[in-house]
């Protein structure tokens, strides 16, 4: 995108979020409808305007309440009980990425998870739905700490997303992981059989090639800003269309998947993520989809098995 046009976009977006603040929830449900319009459209032009990102997402999120006395008592508390589980992992959380270990460092991931764990230790006493630190956590608050300006922004924003938009994910068993890997199939079945059965009389199944970018809403593919501008979509549109975005990065590579004897060690590593085709090619493939498979890929990061 040329710097005149990007410019056009980020005016194009802050004029939506230039609204007034008291607003009927029937203006803000069109704000957010010109907002998902404009990401499928043009995409956040982050360059252009390096605060669109956060105020989007937090939008998306609905994070409106800050309350900092909150977050501080949950940093004071110190380790959590779950600390040498989260210091097992937040070392290597994006390490190969200059970019993100200069900006997030590592006491930064190591105190919101801390923080996580003792918002949700509270919980219990209310009887409402608890976390703790689980597989994958550490990828998931990444693009959150990168993003936010702020560690207490990307606390409230990484603890709403957990909470609500893929608590199945986020289980000690990892259920909602799981049965997505399973959707997965089941939707590449549908969309590219002669694909899904090459795969299959290779004995892959998702479970085999595909867990570590549906656990991490494909964080773990990189380059980052590829990485943030599909978050940009998931956000806007629903993180179970995650799972057809794997697809679309398996379609980018179909011939050479088909040709390969051993596809697996193509499958080992996805290629660079590239976000524009990813996003397209997934946005078609929904069309394909019966509508009650599509109903349960919709419900699955959300909706626990009864």
């Amino acid at each position: 995108m040329a710097d005149g046009d990007a410019a056009q976009v980020a005016h194009s977006f802050n004029k939506i979020l230039a609204q007034p603040a008291k607003r009927s929830s029937r203006d803000v449900d069109e704000s957010v409808k010109k907002l998902r319009r404009l990401i499928l459209i043009e995409g956040i032009p982050s360059v252009a305007d390096g605060t669109l990102r956060h105020r989007i997402w937090k939008i998306f999120l609905r994070v409106a309440d800050l309350p900092v006395e909150t977050f501080l008592d949950y940093v004071a508390r110190g380790p959590c009980e779950v600390r040498e589980k989260i210091r097992n992992d937040t070392f290597r959380t994006l390490a190969t990425d200059r970019g993100f270990t200069d900006r997030v460092k590592e006491d930064m991931l190591i105190r919101l998870l801390d923080a996580f764990v003792w918002r949700n230790h509270d919980r219990q006493e209310y009887n409402q739905p608890c976390f703790t630190y689980v597989q994958g956590m550490n990828v998931l608050a990444a693009p959150f700490l990168y993003t936010m300006p702020s560690e207490l922004e990307a606390f409230f924003c990484f603890a709403k997303f957990i909470e609500e938009v893929c608590p199945t994910y986020v289980q000690p068993t990892l259920e909602g992981v799981h049965h997505g890997l399973k959707l997965l199939d089941r939707c590449l079945k549908i969309v590219d059989p002669d694909l899904y059965a090459y795969l299959r009389s290779k004995n892959l199944s998702a479970e085999l090639y595909a867990f570590p970018s549906v656990l991490t809403l494909c964080a773990c593919t990189p380059p980052l800003d590829e990485v943030l501008r599909l978050w940009d979509f998931l956000l806007a549109f629903g993180v179970h269309l995650n799972v057809l975005c794997v697809i679309a990065q398996l379609l980018l590579i179909r011939d050479d998947v088909m040709r390969s004897s051993s596809p697996m060690r193509l499958l080992r590593t996805f290629p660079p993520l590239e976000a524009a085709p990813v996003i397209g090619i997934a946005v078609t493939l929904v069309r394909d989809l019966p509508p009650d498979l599509y109903e349960e890929l919709v419900r699955h990061p959300y909706e626990f098995k009864a």
